[in-house]
């Protein structure tokens, strides 16, 4: 078997490894071999085209976490919700934190709402990929900007057509009362926190280092969606969607990446 033969997205010329620098802004989650849905994602454009088929996996990421999305939005309000004793339970914990209310919490909320919001994580993302662009690392500046702009946009696209009443307490912010479902500030904190997490941790060597890192990951869409029912702008099926989005986001946004990888080695192997 000569070396050629080797050539492939998966097990690209040893030249082109050999030749290729690291850098400390290479993330090896991105670059693992993408499964099969990745390898058909890859070969949609033709060999060789990573950045027609970054973009085509980001478009079609949007459309798979907006119809997920939509779906279960549908599933909530229309199936779920006409049950009684489903209705009476999500209600019962955003009313019992609003009877618990305090200054120190009431703050709290606030602190989880802004880390969520759309100030705080917009700065992370761009500034990230700023840095990601100006070092040429366009697969990770794409992963971090991308993430959240699939996040946001399916969140746009559902609250479109999934009319939910937020809870039935006394709401701390002044936001479109029909729009309680799916929660955006859990399923960004998940898309943005949690994406983080996985660049990280891809790159420590540290089992210690690894779990605190998820720990911090983990606790912070907690905060944030309790700090968003607490407020009374969510139940707690809202924040269940948006666990299920945000994960969603990260999960597809990593197979666009690994993709675009894919047909990259294609394309220099080729050369």
């Amino acid at each position: 078997m000569t070396t050629d033969s080797l050539t492939t997205p998966d097990h690209p010329h040893p030249r082109v490894e050999h030749d290729r620098k690291q850098s400390v802004l290479d993330v090896p989650v991105l670059d693992k071999k993408p499964g099969p849905i990745g390898r058909g994602l890859a070969a949609l454009p033709g060999d060789g085209h990573p950045v027609w088929t970054y973009v085509l996996g980001i478009l079609l990421a949007f459309a798979a976490v907006a119809s997920l999305s939509i779906v279960a939005g549908l599933v909530v309000t229309r199936v779920l919700l006409p049950i009684h004793a489903v209705a009476v339970d999500d209600g019962s914990l955003v009313q019992f934190l609003a009877r618990h209310r305090s200054a120190g919490l009431t703050e709290a909320s606030l602190i989880g709402s802004i880390m969520a919001g759309g100030v705080v994580l917009p700065i992370i993302v761009v500034v990230g990929a700023v840095i990601a662009g100006v070092a040429k690392h366009w697969r990770l500046a794409g992963f971090l900007l991308f993430a959240l702009l699939v996040e946001v946009g399916s969140y746009r696209a559902t609250t479109l057509l999934i009319h939910r009443q937020r809870p039935q307490v006394h709401r701390l912010e002044h936001l479109p009362v029909n729009a309680s479902y799916p929660s955006g500030h859990t399923a960004a904190s998940i898309a943005v926190y949690c994406g983080l997490a996985l660049l990280l941790t891809s790159r420590l060597k540290s089992r210690g280092a690894q779990i605190a890192v998820w720990l911090v990951a983990v606790l912070i869409p907690i905060f944030v969606a309790f700090s968003r029912m607490y407020r009374g702008m969510h139940h707690p099926t809202d924040v269940a969607a948006g666990l299920l989005v945000g994960t969603a986001t990260l999960i597809i946004a990593i197979c666009a990446a690994r993709a675009a990888k894919s047909a990259e080695l294609a394309g220099e192997a080729a050369r």
